[in-house]
């Protein structure tokens, strides 16, 4: 049977640092990394470009829009994508694609590694071989690989900084493992056709956490600088009322001045539902806010961004957020 041609794009992270004078830095390209593991070319005929080569801190949107658009260029000369990337902003990456090619039948696989793929002890070279053999499968759509698990794109998130073991799926369960180079599928899933390419986002995307004691003026200062704001605040959900309704006031001139505002938790897991209290039932009740519910905050950040690129209609926006992508949102 022909093997599958897949491409491989490099973007730095870890999975391609060396030592430096002060720490670790993105050096080698995806074409070095590939003259480490000579048995990828027993699962594919793997090509390679280098994109850039960053650490993900440094990641920004405008780099979302360039991965999307290398792979939309691409799109019909390859059987599928692996992104080697760095983990600490991988899952926004992850979620931004799954936005920015949805419907996509070709599986597009990020990956990366805690230890840069030189290191005597390193998860480098396995991530690797396991995002090629998802790639080189028919799993449709954007998908995250580490430590053998395939992670649904809109519900990645690392939850450890040092362990192999970085990432976990959020609110929705594994789409399969990797065990001794063959896939062992939990779920089956179509994507509607056909794939459809974005190329614009609006980066102007505010994340305040909440914490016991802040005031509304940090929120009123986000608000002012951007067209939309996500608040984690605690539980189930709810804006505090210790500053006489101050929040409450905040959220509603925002509103009022055309900005999107989102209530999500900060509860890693069972989301948000803010009907359950009294400080989250009466903005839900009298303000046109969103919930995001199940969503991660990655995804939401990512959704935000993705829609205000495409509309500044309230209703349109709206509308957009509650529509469900690659499985980003179920329990609205």
């Amino acid at each position: 049977m022909k093997k599958k041609r897949i491409l491989l794009i490099g973007t730095g992270g870890t999975i391609a640092s060396e030592m430096g004078e002060n720490g670790l830095e993105p050096e080698l390209t995806s074409k070095q990394l590939l003259r480490y593991i000579p048995d990828i070319f027993d699962i594919c005929e793997a090509e390679c470009i280098q994109l850039f080569s960053l650490d993900s801190t440094n990641i920004q949107p405008g780099h979302w829009v360039r991965i999307a658009s290398a792979i939309q260029e691409r799109f019909y000369e390859y059987d599928g994508f692996v992104i080697s990337h760095g983990t600490d902003t991988m899952a926004y990456t992850a979620a931004a694609l799954s936005y920015l090619v949805q419907n996509s039948p070709k599986p597009i696989i990020l990956t990366g590694a805690q230890k840069p793929i030189g290191f005597e002890t390193t998860d480098s070279k396995q991530n690797l071989r396991d995002a090629f053999t998802v790639a080189s499968s028919n799993l449709p759509g954007v998908m995250l690989v580490f430590n053998s698990k395939i992670i649904m794109g809109t519900r990645a998130r690392k939850t450890r900084s040092k362990s192999f073991e970085a990432f976990s799926s959020i609110n929705y369960p594994l789409l399969g493992l990797v065990r001794d180079g063959r896939i062992i599928r939990y779920i089956h899933w179509e994507v509607p056709s056909p794939v459809r390419f974005y190329d614009t986002v609006d980066p102007k995307v505010a994340l305040l956490k909440l914490v016991p004691g802040i005031g509304c003026g940090v929120a009123e200062y986000l608000l002012s600088q951007n067209n939309a704001l996500i608040i984690e605040s605690f539980g189930v959900g709810g804006l505090p009322s210790y500053h006489a309704g101050d929040y409450y006031e905040t959220v509603k001139r925002g509103l009022a001045a055309g900005k999107t505002v989102v209530m999500t938790t900060q509860v890693e897991n069972e989301g948000s539902d803010l009907s359950v209290y009294h400080v989250g039932s009466s903005i839900k009740q009298n303000l046109p806010i969103l919930e995001a519910y199940d969503m991660t905050t990655e995804a939401v950040v990512a959704k935000l961004m993705w829609i205000l690129g495409q509309t500044a209609d309230r209703t349109q926006v709206a509308e957009l957020f509650y529509t469900p992508v690659a499985r980003d949102i179920l329990a609205v």
